[in-house]
């Protein structure tokens, strides 16, 4: 009887397919490991085996699989079953869900390689000079890949050459496997084994008088290697101050021996951490209360204020568990937070601490995923929303830092899942321990705790009983009507600042755009630069002297004058990172500043260095957008700077004004978080909002009541769920008939289910496709599983439709 396995393809593609396996290999094979199957005409792909069975499937054609990668199971079967869950709640394929959980090096694709064809007989008067080049190159290399073809001809489009290549049949195209993991390795000296002896090397080094540097590597060399310790030759080269060349000289004399050894790039030395911080008396009393929440398996919320020492007591609870011998993920919404948290850890937990986010290579995630599958001792995943899709053994408590936070929702590309309630769903199938923390929950998760879902604990104090920062709010109006304005600050908050700078303290200045400003505007006829692939305006940045757009990274040289007028009388409108950047040096020219943005973040340590500079004094300012305000540490700030708090009040979303609270609560968290109590300055022109009186007062109970009665009115979460339908294409009248196509197939849904739009978005065009969003809202009586598998068949029927066959369309469930 004929044996076949059931495998999971990358690919967006809903069902999973069926291959041919030999009895043997059915045997040897398990759910979790990798398989190299064909798929379509040529192309191979990486498939996980989901599960091995003996009936053939009725409706195509059988393959066979081409090998078997895996000795043990990648990927366990729990969490087999949790993207299972994801795919179906998120409604996405179980390949896409596989495409984002696994590191690029174990998914090995196939791809295309050009061989010379030996049986043909080269005509060079036939090939043109490009055909020529790629030839000769397959005279010195016995296969080419297509991109090392496109380095050659240095041109994008090579197929076309490489088709009449084939025509004349001098080359071969084939598919090849490729594994782009590659282990990192270190280069260890020996001293060979007949100068071990005491003589022996005596005698040596007295034959080697006349070569001084090298009888200083070899009496280094044995001094390094008391206790057997091993000896990088880079290590050696540095303390016996020699150069690279001595060395080599001496492995070719065959005094000395060099091994190459895989060393692990995450993992560090085994080493005892410190001991733990004593607790105060609120901490403990946290403490406790959370442990009796979980004795009763509930998630737990902990809402203390900034700087209350959530993370101490976070602490306590990942020891015991690593004590027991279990794993810990520790989830953070932004990557610039786990910088500090990690030294943080390490200092108490040392080599049982693993990072995993997106600023990793490919080698050091697949080294992090197999430490856990390994499960060789327990472990502390600290990561942002990817490290929930790592294959945990023995997970037994997850810990949700900041989980108001937005960055938890992925929102392109699919799996758009939101790593807060997701993690809550794998602490359930784990049965692990679930605490979230926040200084300011989301409004959902709070109102869990009002119904009885969530457990809920307070530490309504910060460390050592130090006051919360004073808030005081500073009217834009009236100082720009007494001209008391520099630029974009104020006179008070320049006092403010100098007055901190006088008494050695630091400052964060907030503004939540980056760049210079939003507008380069003409002030002769108005016209303002527009980016050619979006609906939206160029934002001007200084350092760089271009415009960009900060949706597509289209970006242009700013012009001398206004190309539709040829006025020069170009100003810009709004403010950014970059213009508070110049305007505080113009002020304070001794100063020393640095900017926290994404411009000036992109690489891999970028983070690191500014919060080292902030940590070490070396700067007197941090100027930045939402970025400082996620539960940073640092010690010596003493006062925040809003520079304008209206934009984010007066922005179209429903928790526009849930969001400005926990932003600004946030950062005004930053301010003194030592003995010294800090100050907050909030400008804005509407200093009377009650939404910023309430942030002043750290009032959080009243804006929860207010936003929930909202919500209840206009029906929002948490009393209805949201899934988004958006659709993209280029021609504007055939997206909005695909929108309005769908939601008179959505219409046909159960009674009380509303479906609105189809409409633009306010940016209605991004990298020229043109966007259009319908809205479905279903309320605690509907059964979303139902409703999602409804919008499933719709989307099927709507795929078949020629005429919407290059209308993308994308389901966001919570799209919040």
């Amino acid at each position: 009887m004929s044996h076949y396995i059931d495998v999971i393809i990358p690919l967006p593609l809903e069902r999973l397919f069926a291959y041919r396996v030999t009895a043997a290999e059915a045997d040897f094979l398990q759910p979790g490991m990798r398989v190299a199957v064909p798929f379509g005409k040529s192309k191979i792909y990486t498939g996980i085996v989901h599960h091995i069975h003996q009936s053939p499937p009725l409706s195509y054609e059988v393959k066979d699989i081409e090998l078997i990668i895996d000795e043990s199971p990648t990927v366990t079967r729990e969490q087999l079953k949790f993207w299972k869950w994801i795919a179906s709640y998120y409604v996405c394929s179980v390949g896409q869900v596989m495409r984002a959980a696994l590191p690029k090096s174990l998914l090995l694709e196939s791809e295309t390689v050009v061989i010379k064809n030996t049986d043909t007989e080269i005509d060079e008067s036939l090939l043109d000079d490009k055909q020529f080049l790629i030839m000769e190159a397959l005279e010195h290399r016995q296969i080419l890949k297509v991109d090392e073809v496109m380095d050659i001809l240095e041109r994008k489009t090579v197929l076309p050459i490489l088709h009449k290549l084939l025509e004349l049949e001098y080359i071969i195209l084939q598919e090849e496997v490729y594994s782009t993991y590659k282990p990192k390795t270190v280069k260890y000296i020996f001293l060979a084994p007949q100068f071990k002896e005491e003589t022996a090397l005596k005698n040596l080094l007295e034959a080697m008088t006349r070569a001084p540097k090298q009888r200083d590597a070899v009496m280094t060399l044995f001094m390094l290697q008391a206790g057997n310790k091993l000896v990088a030759s880079k290590q050696l080269q540095d303390r016996a101050e020699v150069s690279r060349a001595v060395i080599k000289t001496l492995i070719e004399k065959e005094i000395l021996i060099e091994e190459e050894h895989a060393v692990d790039r995450v993992l560090e030395e085994k080493a005892s951490g410190r001991d733990l911080f004593e607790l105060q008396t609120a901490q403990q009393r946290a403490l406790d209360e959370v442990k009796e929440h979980f004795s009763k398996g509930k998630t737990t919320l902990l809402l203390g204020v900034t700087s209350s020492g959530k993370t101490e007591i976070y602490v306590r609870l990942i020891q015991e568990q690593l004590d027991l011998g279990n794993q810990i993920l520790y989830l953070l919404p932004e990557i610039a937070l786990t910088t500090q948290l990690i030294a943080r850890l390490k200092k108490y937990f040392k080599h049982q601490v693993l990072v995993y986010h997106s600023k990793y290579n490919l080698n050091e995630r697949l080294e992090v995923w197999n430490h856990v599958i390994q499960a060789k001792e327990p472990f502390v995943i600290i990561g942002a929303r990817s490290a929930l899709l790592l294959p945990f053994q023995n997970l037994k408590l997850i810990i949700i830092d900041e989980e108001h936070e937005t960055s938890f929702k992925q929102f392109d590309p699919d799996p758009r899942y939101h790593a807060r309630d997701a993690a809550v769903v794998l602490g359930h199938m784990k049965e692990a321990q679930i605490l979230l923390g926040s200084a300011t929950p989301s409004l959902e998760s709070y109102y869990n705790t009002t119904i009885g879902k969530y457990g809920l604990v307070e530490l309504k104090e910060r460390y050592g009983k130090v006051l919360l920062p004073e808030v005081q709010m500073v009217d834009l109006k009236d100082k720009h009507k007494r001209k008391k304005m520099k630029g974009h600050f104020s006179d008070t908050l320049i006092e403010h600042m100098q007055v901190a700078f006088k008494n050695g303290n630091q400052v964060i200045l907030f503004q939540n755009r980056r760049g210079y400003a939003p507008i380069l505007e003409c002030n002769t006829c108005g016209n303002a630069p527009q980016c050619p692939n979006c609906d939206v305006s160029l934002t001007f940045h200084q350092y760089k002297k271009q415009l960009r757009c900060h949706y597509c990274g289209y970006n242009t040289f700013i012009p001398e004058e206004c190309p539709a007028c040829t006025s020069t009388a170009l100003d810009t409108k709004g403010f950014g990172t970059q213009q508070i950047e110049e305007e505080f040096k113009e002020l304070f020219p001794d100063k020393k500043i640095a900017r926290m943005d994404l411009d000036s973040t992109r690489g891999k340590k970028s983070i690191e260095r500014i919060i080292e500079k902030v940590d070490t004094g070396a700067i007197d300012c941090l100027v930045g957008t939402q970025m400082l305000t996620k539960g940073l540490d640092f010690r010596n700030v003493s006062l925040v700077g809003v520079l304008s708090a209206d934009n984010m009040l007066n922005f179209p979303d429903f928790r526009a004004h849930e969001r400005c609270f926990h932003l600004l609560t946030q950062v005004s968290g930053r301010a003194g978080r030592t003995a010294e109590r800090g100050k907050v300055l909030i400008q804005s022109y509407n200093p009377e909002h009650q939404i910023l009186q309430q942030v002043s007062t750290y009032d959080y109970g009243t804006m929860f009541k207010e936003q929930l009665q909202e919500r209840y009115h206009f029906k929002y979460p948490p009393f209805q769920r949201l899934i988004r339908l958006t659709f993209k294409q280029r021609d504007y009248n055939t997206t909005l008939q695909a929108g309005q196509w769908f939601v008179n197939a959505l219409n046909q849904i159960e009674h009380g289910v509303e479906v609105l739009g189809p409409e633009f978005p306010l940016v209605a065009r991004v990298r020229n496709l043109y966007q259009v969003h319908v809205i479905v809202k279903m309320g605690k009586q509907h059964h979303p599983k139902t409703i999602k598998d409804y919008i499933r068949k719709v989307k099927r029927s709507f795929e078949s439709i020629k005429q919407f066959r290059s209308v993308r369309c994308n389901v966001d469930v919570d799209c919040y």
